[in-house]
């Protein structure tokens, strides 16, 4: 008989996604995208252009006053982004 190693699906797609470098591309992904079910519609409004970069989130935001109430709220953000993508993709986010 031949014994077989049986995974789940969702098993071999992160293996894959892994083996081939895909995988924090995709959490980066998934991570911009989370940020207006984070930061909520009002913030999004003001917000023109998101990116990564050394696990730093970039975020210009149009209104200074916006900004600044933002910037106090740094850690919380981290938390919260990376807890809706589930893993650890970004350490600081700073606003522009």
């Amino acid at each position: 008989m031949f014994r077989r190693k049986v995974q789940t699906l969702d098993t071999l797609l992160n293996q894959v996604l892994r083996q081939e470098g895909l995988e924090a591309p995709l959490l980066q992904k998934r991570l911009i995208g989370a940020w207006e079910g984070v930061a909520g519609k009002t913030v999004a409004r003001y917000t023109q252009e998101k990116f990564i970069r050394n696990q730093t989130l970039f975020v210009k935001i149009i209104n200074p006053a916006l900004r600044a109430d933002l910037s106090m709220m740094q850690s919380e953000l981290v938390k919260k982004l990376n807890t809706a993508v589930g893993s650890m993709v970004i350490t600081e986010v700073r606003f522009y």
